[in-house]
């Protein structure tokens, strides 16, 4: 059985699974691409041989012959379109945030189940291969019950300020994979956050109203606590890493690099600059989530990543954000 999917929004991450899917994914077959941008939609259907480019979302979800769309648009878009896709009978991958407002999310995400539609949010960590090993290792018993958690999350470089003042926040925009690989790991639910964040890279971020440095802890249900830290520059590349405390034992992982080459010499032993950013760092797990996708609708199987699983993390970025301006600890429970 072969997938015949719609891909809406044509810029990084739209390019990146279309990709996937034409060259590694043979279960499935790109049949449509839609931006609001005209040359981008063209310019990927060209290169890829997929028969239909258009401006309009709603003329892929009006096909019969699609069977699901991956909804890879702006972020202020992602939920009128679930909702769209869903009402059209249409499975759904969707790029995360859903939305920035909860109220919103809970519309798209009811919108979904009243279609009966498979619905799966793109956490691509959870896919990848070291970090799956962290969470088997800890699912297991292998390190018994999980005490510490330490999500270290660091950009080489802060993005455009146009952006920033449009993402929702550092919160929303990067420690959101955070919230969701540390309860991922950890397996429970958080109740309280604190964060302490401050303006260290760059003031027209502090300008534009947001924050570009923090440490966030996280206390979980099963008790559990988890340090996250984070920051939107390191000049040394993209710093991905995660240190597991358990009863029985830990776990670490280390970031990845281009090359396994040691260069030693008597001043100094060196070795190459980790992978520069996420495209290079994650490009195996962008496989792997859309092979889960296609896997939960030829197979008819719950999606390994939820609506709900796109719904907590949104959640504990308000309580993070929160918890940094009135400099306290946040209940998840106040955020609804």
């Amino acid at each position: 059985m072969t997938i015949n999917i719609g891909v809406i929004g044509a810029g990084r991450i739209g390019k990146v699974h279309a990709e996937n899917i034409a060259y590694r994914i043979p279960e499935a077959r790109v049949l449509a691409v839609a931006d609001v941008v005209s040359e981008a939609a063209q310019g990927l259907a060209a290169r890829l041989n997929i028969p239909l480019a258009t401006t309009d979302y709603r003329e892929i979800l009006a096909r019969p012959e699609i069977d699901a769309v991956l909804v890879c648009s702006s972020t202020d878009t992602h939920a009128r379109i679930i909702i769209d896709a869903a009402a059209a009978g249409k499975h759904i991958f969707a790029e995360k945030p859903i939305d920035l407002d909860l109220a919103v999310v809970d519309s798209a995400l009811a919108a979904v189940e009243k279609a009966g539609v498979k619905f799966f949010v793109g956490f691509n960590r959870r896919f990848d291969p070291t970090f799956a090993r962290v969470r088997e290792a800890i699912a297991s018993g292998a390190i018994g019950d999980v005490h510490l958690l330490h999500i270290i999350s660091r950009d080489p470089a802060p993005p455009p300020i146009a952006y920033v003042r449009v993402s929702g926040g550092m919160f929303v925009d990067m420690t959101i994979h955070d919230f969701d690989m540390a309860r991922f790991l950890v397996g429970s639910e958080v109740e309280e956050v604190y964060t302490r964040a401050a303006v260290r890279v760059d003031p027209a971020i502090g300008a534009a109203g947001d924050v570009d440095t923090a440490v966030i802890v996280l206390t979980f249900a099963n008790g559990a606590i988890a340090t996250i830290d984070n920051s939107r520059r390191a000049v040394y590349g993209y710093d991905q890493r995660v240190d597991v405390l358990g009863s029985k034992g830990g776990i670490t992982t280390g970031n990845l690099f281009p090359n396994q080459v040691t260069f030693s010499t008597a001043e100094a032993i060196c070795r190459d600059l980790p992978l520069n950013f996420f495209m290079e760092r994650y490009t195996e797990s962008y496989v792997r989530e859309i092979q889960a996708f296609i896997d939960a609708v030829v197979n008819d199987r719950p999606p390994v990543v939820t609506g709900r699983d796109g719904r907590v993390p949104i959640a504990i970025a308000r309580a993070a954000r929160l918890s940094y301006e009135q400099n306290r600890p946040v209940r998840l429970s106040e955020i609804g």
